[in-house]
């Protein structure tokens, strides 16, 4: 297979990344890669599903018809979520939850429409992860007293000891690493597996596998989603109620 941005079938399967052109940044290469492109597809779908949504919904009836319906169960399902994990936070972070869910979500289940996944790539998932650490060292200073900061670094026993520090810090900088590398080996395992099976199988993998995909993208894809997002949320909550407790 050239280097191509879809998982070919047969005996040409590929799941690398491949660099597709380059230019020159400040002095430095930078390359566009298939994740670029697989990322921009997916946002621009998103970006198209969005308008179309702002239209009808303007446009709204009292009796919805059924995409006003899917549309509507959509919001309720993941502010549901959001509101079950936050509670009297979960106005503050249910749109950018809702964005990245469905995001990842599109991410995860791309390769059913012959697109390598975007998560499969550290750079990608990394990417993810230290937007979720950053908001929540932003809610820690902004809902937290410099003196618990430094209590909750020196714990989790009194006396606070200056020697569990080092300890905890290395503890909040795993929490970026171990969210982008759950995420990224999941996509990617699933990515391999059924690049695999398409290989080995050839041309009868057109029908047979089938169930696989119904396994490795969409409830693998779902389930790491959801993980996800609930983990973001957990963690960053975890700072917005130390402050009213």
């Amino acid at each position: 297979m050239d280097h191509g941005i879809l998982l070919a079938s047969g005996n040409d399967i590929d799941f690398m990344i491949h660099g597709l052109f380059s230019y020159k940044l400040f002095g430095h290469e930078v390359w566009i890669t298939t994740s670029h492109v697989c990322i921009l597809i997916v946002m621009l779908v998103l970006m198209g599903f969005s308008f179309v949504v702002k239209h009808k919904m303007k446009n709204a009836t009292e009796i919805p018809g059924k995409f006003q319906n899917v549309v509507e169960l959509l919001v309720e399902t993941l502010d549901g979520m959001v509101k079950g994990t936050m509670g009297k936070n979960a106005g503050k972070l249910v749109d950018y939850i809702s964005t990245i869910f469905i995001f990842i979500l599109m991410c995860n289940i791309s390769g059913l429409f012959g697109l390598r996944p975007p998560t499969a790539d550290y750079g990608t998932t990394l990417a993810l992860g230290l937007i979720t650490f950053f908001m929540i060292h932003i809610a820690q200073f902004k809902y937290q007293k410099p003196k618990q900061i430094w209590k909750d670094m020196c714990s989790p026993l009194p006396p606070w000891l200056p020697i569990w520090f080092p300890i905890n810090l290395i503890s909040e900088v795993a929490v970026p690493i171990s969210l982008s590398l759950r995420l990224f080996a999941n996509v990617l395992s699933g990515t391999v597996m059924m690049a695999l099976v398409y290989g080995l199988l050839s041309k009868f993998a057109i029908i047979w596998p089938a169930a696989l995909h119904v396994y490795f993208d969409l409830f693998s894809g779902a389930i790491q989603t959801y993980v996800f997002c609930m983990l973001t949320m957990t963690y960053v909550n975890q700072q917005m109620e130390t402050e009213t407790e």
